[in-house]
């Protein structure tokens, strides 16, 4: 134990990295670990409620002259404090244990094994009874203190996955460390920790989440830890907080967290659940929840799904859902009589919740828990992946960046995925008829890069399950013959969403919008997904049919909820095809006018919302330009307007050199020939003439292994140009006439002149 005359400080917690979390760290200050003579490695007490040993490493970069002390969420629950606390530290001595038995810490957990593999985990961790410990499952060896590497020598890289058990007992009685005399039982049941703070979650469990957590602490924890604040002040406490976002981001586990760090009683009202048959029951139920919550105070009562029942009451028509919405409303506000009980709210459709419960004085708060950011991704990766023995090429900080749009409940099923690749690969080697799976066996499964990269495949963001999203395979070196409409993509789209600061040094903000329009299969769908894949964004990919609906407002409906699609998944690119039918000129006379007009109304107004969007880019595709709404068409919506034309000798040669990438072609076969005679050919005829050559080639032998130039030349007699030259002549006037019209803008609402000129002239052609 400690020394007498050891000094003991006093130092404020903080949380530390996700990725220590479990391995019995103290990031200490340099200046006290030279006052106490500590070396990283050495054993300190850490000094709150009760006493916890940990290991003294030097501080995190960013901590360097930090008068902070870090420790993770397990060993905060052992000292009995919460981040924020004050904690003593003081320099101890760990002497080798003769005997520890550990228990699951957990009640729905029941665990058989070899007591050897937490021997190899545990061994030169320094605990003692009643602590919660963590099987870590990234602890590599070189991370491990010096004075400890001894008994490591010929241990697995890995330990095992992640567990929370408790030290039921340990031998002799203090700070103990577990080596190669140690005996270890492990009791297969849960046993109850008397008198100390749960450790099921904490704040180290919860990733991407730092700016929510604070100001979820400063609404929750203040007000149930230290009231007096509040009463010097005068003011009320705050009573509840609403969490709302969309599904999967972590709202349930956030207040479990912050309830086991504030050390409050937690009470859990599943929304459905309180709903009953008789009479008064439902609202009898709700009551006996906020009764026993005040009775063991400080509590936290978490509603979750709060939109089931305490929906608007002017839209509902039973009166029991209206009954039960009042008595809330009244336990809410009768709270003053209760201290010490905060109410926390769950809900990703806020809009659905009666309005009377969004006022302060019942939820003083509203906090938005949304899509992680990639930071957020990655510590969310470490968090799910701490447990899980990975490979040497896996690297979490690219995952973390291709899997844009994906929340925590998404990124937990990608980790589980990847180990259930993992397991299908070793299959082979298993004897299902054996009992238990060789220790040689179990020691050699890793988590390779490849099984994450297959489990992407199957995982698909959960905020976008509603509408069409694609992750396009399309590359910029698959566009041939594009290069200025290729060039002016790169920098409207790729540039801001891979480098936004330098759009921001120099005080101009990207395009929101882009209009690729010209001849059919000249190849505008085909750079909407390649601008997607290589701005590494989410593509959805819609067309008017998916939008419009005969129904009154559903269309607009169907617009907005686009939208919010888009920014709940940012970085995000909208592809609309043939934009034309979605919003043609206003009073033109086009569709039925009623809808159209409203639709093209929500479309100008999301574009215009789209100012405090980050990373959100629409891109729009027409062959009939003339008949967009001009309103559109103007800067800040539709920015850039680029004209996709039919590719001349240079750009034809690149696109049949891309389309024959995988054709064996024989020697004679002479591109540069075929691209001389194809003049006015699209990609899509290109595409069509290597088709063709390759069918001619089949027509002539099922058995032939070459396309010769006799093929192509066969293919060439059978195909035609779907540009004619008055197409060609048209398209030129209508870029002119665009280009015309951006300088000299239109007034809104009103056809352009010219436009049903232009479009008569069109169809004549």
């Amino acid at each position: 134990m400690a020394d007498s005359e050891t000094p003991t400080r006093k130092y404020q917690v903080a949380n530390s990295r996700p990725e220590d979390s479990g391995r019995g760290l103290a990031h200490l200050p340099r200046a006290l670990m030279g006052e106490l003579g500590l070396q990283p490695g050495d054993v300190v007490e850490v000094v709150g409620k009760r006493t916890t040993p940990a290991r003294a490493v030097y501080p995190y970069p960013e901590d360097e002259g930090l008068e902070i002390v870090r420790i993770d969420g397990l060993q905060r629950a052992n000292a009995g404090v919460g981040s924020g606390d004050f904690v003593e530290i003081r320099r101890a001595d760990s002497r080798p244990a003769t005997r520890v038995v550990f228990a699951p810490a957990r009640k729905d957990l029941r665990l058989e094994g070899s007591a050897n593999a937490l021997k190899r985990t545990f061994i030169g961790r320094p605990l003692c009874q009643g602590d919660t410990v963590s099987t870590v499952g990234q602890q590599r060896v070189q991370n491990t203190p010096a004075d400890v590497m001894q008994h490591l020598r010929g241990a697995p890289a890995y330990a095992l996955q992640e567990i929370r058990l408790l030290v039921v007992s340990a031998a002799p009685r203090g700070i103990v460390h577990i080596d190669e005399n140690t005996e270890i039982e492990l009791r297969p049941d849960y046993e109850e920790a008397k008198g100390e703070r749960r450790a099921d979650v904490t704040y180290d469990d919860i990733g991407g989440m730092a700016a929510t957590i604070d100001q979820l602490r400063e609404m929750v924890e203040l007000p149930l830890r230290y009231p007096e604040l509040f009463q010097r002040l005068g003011v009320d406490p705050p009573k509840g907080v609403l969490l709302h976002g969309p599904p999967g981001t972590g709202k349930t586990r956030l207040a479990r967290a912050v309830a086991n760090e504030s050390d409050a009683q937690f009470f859990l009202i599943n929304g459905p659940e309180i709903m009953g048959s008789a009479y008064g029951e439902s609202e009898k139920r709700l009551r006996e929840v906020f009764e026993e919550a005040a009775a063991n105070a400080p509590s936290i009562v978490f509603i979750d799904e709060i939109d089931s029942i305490a929906p608007k009451r002017g839209q509902v028509s039973g009166e029991a859902e209206k009954r039960l919405v009042a008595q809330l409303l009244t336990l809410m506000d009768g709270l003053e009589a209760r201290a010490n009980i905060v109410v926390i709210a769950a809900t990703n459709r806020p809009e659905a919740i009666d309005e009377a419960l969004r006022r302060p004085g019942r939820f003083d708060r509203e906090i938005v828990v949304g899509v992680p950011d990639e930071r957020g991704r990655r510590e969310i990766l470490g968090i799910h992946t701490r447990g899980m023995p990975l490979g040497d090429h896996v690297d979490l900080a690219e995952l973390a960046r291709t899997t844009f749009g994906f929340v925590g409940a998404d990124l937990a099923a990608l980790a589980r995925e990847a180990a259930i690749e993992a397991v299908r690969r070793i299959m082979p080697r298993l004897n299902l008829e054996d009992k238990t799976i060789p220790a040689e066996v179990l020691d050699t499964l890793a988590v390779t890069r490849e099984d994450f990269v297959e489990a992407l495949k199957r995982v698909q963001p959960s905020a976008m399950r509603e509408v069409m999203v694609q992750k396009p395979n399309i590359k910029w070196e698959d566009v041939g013959g594009l290069d200025d409409a290729q060039m002016r993509l790169k920098e409207g789209v790729e540039l801001p969403m891979k480098d936004p600061d330098a759009f921001r040094r120099l005080g101009i903000r990207p395009a929101k919008g882009f209009l690729l329009y010209g001849p059919p299969g000249t190849g505008k769908t085909l750079l909407a997904k390649a601008v997607a894949r290589e701005a590494e964004a989410n593509f959805i990919a819609t067309k008017s049919s998916d939008l419009l609906s005969k129904w009154y407002g559903e269309s607009e409906q169907q617009i907005a909820r686009l939208f919010a699609r888009a920014r709940q998944v940012a970085p995000c690119v909208i592809f609309i095809d043939e934009l034309d039918s979605l919003v043609p000129a206003r009073g033109s006379g086009m569709g039925e006018p009623q809808v159209t007009e409203r639709v093209v109304n929500t479309i100008l107004a999301e574009m215009d919302g789209l100012e405090e969007l980050q990373s959100v880019v629409v891109i729009g595709a027409t062959n009939r330009p003339n008949l967009i709404d001009p309103a559109l068409m103007r800067p800040g919506r539709l920015d850039e307007l680029i004209y996709v034309g039919v590719p001349d000798k240079e750009g034809r040669e690149r696109i049949l050199r891309i389309q024959t990438g995988k054709m064996p072609l024989a020697d004679d076969v002479d591109l540069g020939d075929v691209a001389a005679r194809t003049e006015r050919f699209t990609g899509a005829d290109l595409e069509d003439v290597v088709r063709r050559a390759g069918l001619a080639a089949l027509r002539e032998s099922l058995d032939n292994k070459l396309v010769t130039m006799a093929h192509f030349e066969a293919a060439l007699a059978d195909s035609r140009a779907t540009v004619t030259p008055e197409m060609e002549r048209e398209y030129e006037q209508i870029v002119a006439k665009m280009k015309q019209d951006a300088v000299s803008l239109n007034p809104i609402g009103f056809i352009a002149p010219g436009m049903l000129q232009s479009r008569g002239s069109k169809d004549a052609g």
